[in-house]
This record gives structure tokens, C-alpha cells and sequence, in this order.
């Protein structure tokens, strides 16, 4: 074996006890370390701007820069480490020099790369996740998921809402909209939680409300047919003709927006999340005092609230109306009733009958007068022929007499 060959068997043995050496130590001492890979190390010095750290199985030396420490904004390393953490994070710049072996990494991109792959799981699963709110900016708010997201304004709540500023610091439950991790861009949505909430308080409350019973609501809707009352989560219908026991013509006449009101549930239909209700019937009925105060026979006066074909509705106390059919308005024959009362006028009525179940007045205006007598008015014939024979008159004259013609 010639000098060099030995030399060269050294040398290769000095080599191979080196790496052995190494990788029974888990010692780094080559430029193994490339942007994008995850490091890990124990801090032990903190300064201003950076923190450094002994990285785990290497002679390489870790720096992290105050901006990479945390997607938050702060003033100094120390609110988010301490010496003696063991922190990790990507790697994104390596200096292997000879004298100088240092990897710059970041522990905020590991953090939002983690929080990126937990927001598009949260995504494909309509996963709930509760985030902070940062910052309120005139579009929406800003909120902390891991990574910056965004809430629009419009994606905030069911219902417009005029000051965000109330959201600031606030921890708020929220969907994940879009996501766009190559823009940095996250849409988070609360509104479908909003009206998830609701749809469930809906149910709750519909289920509970129970035909017959009396709730207090507040009038939040006014159409030509009725009323809607906000009941807490939900809103029912009072139409027109349950609004007051007198005839309302305008149900601005009634009631108006805002009005806290006693109803009365009359129909329940969870399915068509639909309720009926009546102001009225939550009060006490007035023909229940009528009818204790009155009785059939009796006179008393009324005022003519309603002409129609059949008859008049006159007003006998306040919310308690009454028929007078048209051949109750008078002994002569009427063909309109019109053509004998007018609206608003007083007139004298009879109470014919009084049915408690359907609260109706049966009333009669002729009743409160007598018949007029009728004049038997004599005829007489005359013949002014010169016939001397008997006429029409002498013959059929007293058998007319007992004709009304």
C-alpha cells in the first residue's frame, strides 16, 4: 500500500468518526436548515427587537425578530416570551457563514399557518370558532381567529347595527365565510349565527305559547288588515276587527308603533311559525256589562253608526253595536234604509233580544212607537147620466166601502 493510499485511509476514517460522532450527538453542524422549515429552541436572551434562542439538535443560533414574534401589535418581546421558552416557528432567512451560524425564524408565520389550516377545517365543516375583536373600522370589525379576519358590517348581525364600537375587545362567536390564505384574507360571517339563535329561540317561544292565554307585546308593524306585535322572538297578527270591540275604520285609529298591549293568543301554528291575536279579547267585553246593566224590552237611545241594504248597526253603548233590520226601522214599508236614517243620528231603539254567546243586540226603531191609526175615509159615487137606471155605485156601492182604494 503506497504512502497516499494510507493517508487517504486516515483521512476517510477521521470522516466517517466525525459524522458518526454527530449523529449519535444530534448535533446540526452542517447548512441542513432551508427557508420554510418548522425549527424549534429554547430562548435565552431578549433584547429590544428580537429574542434569541439555542436551536434544538444544532450550533446554529436562532433569532426572531419583534415583528415575527406574534401577529398582535406590541411594544416589547417580553409581553409574549420569556427566557427559558421553547418556542418553534418557520424558518425564513439561514446564515451559515464561518464565522457566524444563525437561522432567522418566525414564529407568527407558524402560528398563522396552523391557523389557516384550523380555519379552512372550520370552513369544511361550518365549524363555530370564537374569535376577538381588534379593531373597528368604518366597513366592519376586525378580529383576531389566529390570523387577521375580517367582519363585514353586513355580515354582522340580521339587523343593522349603527355602532360597531361597542364590539371592540369583545369575544365573539363566528362561521368562516372565505378564506384566501395566499391573500391573507379572511371573511368571517356572525349573522348565521344571529339567525341560527333566533330560529332556535322562535321554536322555543312558539312552542310554548299556548292558545287562550293572555302576553303582553309591543307593536312593531302597522298594514291596512291589522297589526304586528313583536312577542320577544316572534310576531303575530292582530287583524283589524280584533282590534277594538268598537268598528275601527284605520287601524292608526287603534293603535300605533311602540304601544305596549295586552293581547289575547286565539291560534298557534308552529310550522308557519303564524299566531292570531286580539287586543280585544283581553280586555273585559263590553256587552258583558251591557248585558248585566240591560235587559230585552227595555228603550233606550243609540246612535247610527252603519247603514247597510239589510238594516242599521246603531251604536247602544261605547264597543256594543246593534241590528236594526230594516222591517224593524219603521211601520211603513221601507225600501232603503238610507232613505229614512242617516249616520250619526240619535234615534230611540227597543232591545228585542240580547244572545250572550254571540254577543249580538237584536233592536227595533218602530217598536218604540205605536202603529198610526188608519183613516177610513168614505167614497162616494155619482152618476150625473139621466139614465133612471140603476149605476155602478147603487149596485156595488156598499160592498166598496170596506176596499182601501
Amino acid at each position: 500500500m503506497t504512502t497516499e493510499n494510507t493517508v487517504n485511509e486516515e483521512n476517510n476514517e477521521e470522516l466517517n468518526e466525525e459524522v458518526n460522532t454527530s449523529e449519535e450527538t444530534g448535533t446540526n453542524t452542517s447548512s441542513a436548515f432551508e427557508i420554510g422549515d418548522t425549527v424549534r429552541g429554547t430562548v435565552y436572551k431578549i433584547e429590544d427587537k428580537f429574542v434569541k434562542a439555542h436551536i434544538e439538535d444544532s450550533d446554529f443560533e436562532g433569532i426572531v425578530p419583534i415583528s415575527q414574534l406574534t401577529n398582535k401589535r406590541i411594544e416589547r418581546p417580553e409581553e409574549i416570551v420569556s427566557e427559558e421558552d421553547t418556542i418553534e416557528g418557520i424558518v425564513i432567512k439561514v446564515e451559515n457563514e464561518e464565522d457566524r451560524k444563525n437561522v432567522i425564524f418566525s414564529i407568527r408565520k407558524l402560528d398563522e399557518s396552523n391557523a389557516y389550516d384550523s380555519l379552512q377545517s372550520a370552513k369544511d365543516n361550518d365549524e363555530t370558532i370564537t374569535g376577538t375583536v381588534m379593531e373597528v373600522v368604518k366597513a366592519g370589525l376586525v378580529v383576531d381567529v389566529g390570523v387577521r379576519g375580517f367582519i363585514p358590517a353586513s355580515l354582522l348581525s340580521d339587523a343593522y347595527i349603527e355602532d360597531l364600537d361597542q364590539f371592540e375587545g369583545q369575544e365573539l362567536e363566528v362561521k368562516v365565510e372565505d378564506i384566501e390564505p395566499e391573500k391573507n384574507r379572511v371573511i368571517l360571517n356572525r349573522k348565521r349565527i344571529v339567525e341560527a339563535e333566533k330560529t332556535e329561540e322562535r321554536k322555543k317561544q312558539l312552542e310554548s305559547l299556548e292558545a287562550g292565554s293572555i302576553v303582553e307585546g309591543e307593536v312593531v308593524r302597522i298594514t291596512t288588515f291589522g297589526a304586528f306585535i313583536n312577542l320577544g322572538e316572534v310576531d303575530g297578527l292582530a287583524h283589524i276587527s280584533e282590534l277594538d270591540y268598537s268598528r275601527v275604520e284605520k287601524v292608526e285609529d287603534a293603535v300605533s308603533i311602540g304601544d305596549k298591549v295586552q293581547v289575547k293568543i286565539l291560534d298557534v301554528d308552529p310550522e308557519q311559525e303564524r299566531i292570531s291575536l286580539s287586543l280585544k279579547q283581553a280586555q273585559a267585553s263590553p256587552f258583558d256589562s251591557f248585558l248585566n246593566a240591560h235587559s230585552e224590552g227595555e228603550v233606550l237611545e243609540g246612535t247610527v253608526k252603519r247603514l247597510v241594504d239589510f238594516g242599521a248597526f246603531v251604536e247602544v253603548a261605547s264597543g256594543v253595536e246593534g241590528l236594526v233590520h230594516v222591517s224593524e226601522i219603521s211601520h211603513e214599508h221601507v225600501a232603503t234604509p238610507s232613505d229614512v236614517l242617516k249616520e250619526g243620528q240619535t234615534v230611540s231603539v227597543k232591545i228585542l233580544s240580547l244572545n250572550e254567546d254571540s254577543e249580538k243586540v237584536s233592536l227595533s226603531i218602530k217598536e218604540t212607537s205605536d202603529r198610526p191609526a188608519r183613516e177610513e175615509q168614505g167614497k162616494v159615487y155619482r152618476d150625473d147620466t139621466e139614465d133612471d137606471g140603476p149605476t155602478l155605485g147603487d149596485v156595488f156601492g156598499d160592498r166598496f166601502k170596506d176596499l182601501d182604494i
